[in-house]
């Protein structure tokens, strides 16, 4: 849904235009029901499917979204931190949604023992972390959505991941309509992406589309072969009702600790978009990652539970599991599955991609190019 604040982490690794996030390739996806018998809906080309999704504006409603995480990789430190990068890497999250409008919602995402809330209440929005006790209050500039970058560890809801994929359709993407399903007791139609480079890991991609309002209920993400999904992001319950007026204001607990941020004045920096650039478009987008916070395969890296620490631990696991690999480009490391593939060079950058492996040697020669003009 617009205006949904989405996680600062989640946003420097998500591989914009369509091309899935780093952290959300999943396999099996059994948490999310899908129904026995196709639903009778009037027929839809794909076209109209496209500008319906375009079109919808979402109602207000209440629900459960669980968007499963696993790309089979090497045990992760800190997955025990629901926080923390290991964690989005890995597992299931749930995020229940009360939903009014683009300034007027609650996301909450319970974990165990802690549980993590993003409130908009008009010209404010709110987030509380129950461990911590720590509360931070977001001053909205008049007449916009809540920002769409506000550091929340809400996983994506199937309205994000959709805009983000249907980024891509063009005449990269081949577009058709499959049978429809039921999401969370709604009929909808299947709306099918696929791209037409075969250098994309991307198989197709499956929306499921909400037949009365025409919002995504449920995003599916398949490998190139695959017959399951490996990315899944759905409604498990939904009810398209206004949330009682109790579920969209928040007080700061007693105790908790309170700090403002103004995002009302132009700020001079973006930490969310302004350390991550990228190569290619469409399917074969390519994310040059930054050089901070990442470390030699033989460094010891951070301890702690700070971004840096949390992320130099989690790149020393995953480069002990990667492949040496060298070419024109250089010489480093390639750590691959089914649906991502991640280059870190010697030279201290990182490369990822839902590409083949020869898409992210040919961004790290451009990369080398331009760095040296």
């Amino acid at each position: 849904m617009a205006g949904v604040p989405r996680l600062s982490r989640r946003a420097r690794w998500a591989i914009p235009a369509g091309a899935l996030v780093i952290t959300g390739a999943v396999i099996g996806g059994s948490l999310i029901s899908v129904a026995q018998a196709s639903p009778g809906l009037p027929s839809r080309t794909p076209a109209q499917l496209l500008v319906q999704v375009a079109d919808s504006v979402t109602p207000p409603l209440t629900g459960t979204v669980v968007e499963t995480t696993s790309l089979g990789l090497p045990s992760l430190p800190g997955t025990a931190n629901p926080t923390s990068i290991a964690s989005l890497l890995t597992g299931s999250h749930t995020v229940r949604v009360w939903y009014s409008g683009p300034r007027h919602f609650r996301l909450a995402v319970p974990e165990q023992l802690s549980e993590t809330d993003v409130i908009a209440d008009g010209n404010t929005a709110w987030q509380w972390e129950s461990t911590a006790n720590a509360v931070t209050e977001y001053s909205l500039p008049a007449h916009s959505a809540a920002p769409q970058t506000a550091p929340t560890t809400a996983p994506l809801t199937p309205q994000q991941a959709a805009q983000q994929v249907l980024a891509a359709v063009g005449p990269t993407t081949t577009v058709s309509v499959d049978s429809n399903v039921t999401v969370a007791g709604q009929p909808a139609y299947e709306l099918v992406l696929a791209p037409k480079d075969s250098r994309s890991l991307v198989g197709q991609v499956q929306i499921a589309i909400d037949g009365k309002n025409g919002v995504p209920l449920r995003l599916q993400v398949y490998a190139r072969g695959a017959s399951s999904p490996a990315f899944q992001v759905g409604y498990t319950s939904i009810q398209f009702v206004t949330p009682a007026p109790a579920d969209l204001t928040f007080t700061p607990p007693p105790g908790a600790k309170v700090s403002h941020v103004n995002l009302t004045q132009p700020s001079g920096s973006d930490h969310t978009r302004g350390d991550v650039s990228t190569i290619g478009s469409g399917w074969l987008t390519v994310l040059d990652l930054p050089s901070a916070g990442l470390t030699a395969p033989s460094g010891s890296g951070s301890s702690g539970a700070s971004p840096a620490g949390d992320s130099a631990a989690v790149l020393n696991a995953l480069l002990q599991s990667a492949t040496p690999v060298s070419g024109a480009w250089g010489s480093g490391r390639l750590l691959r599955t089914s649906l991502v593939s991640v280059l870190i060079t010697d030279g201290g950058r990182a490369f990822a991609g839902a590409v083949q492996p020869s898409v992210l040697y040919a961004a790290a020669g451009q990369a080398a190019t331009g760095s040296q003009s």
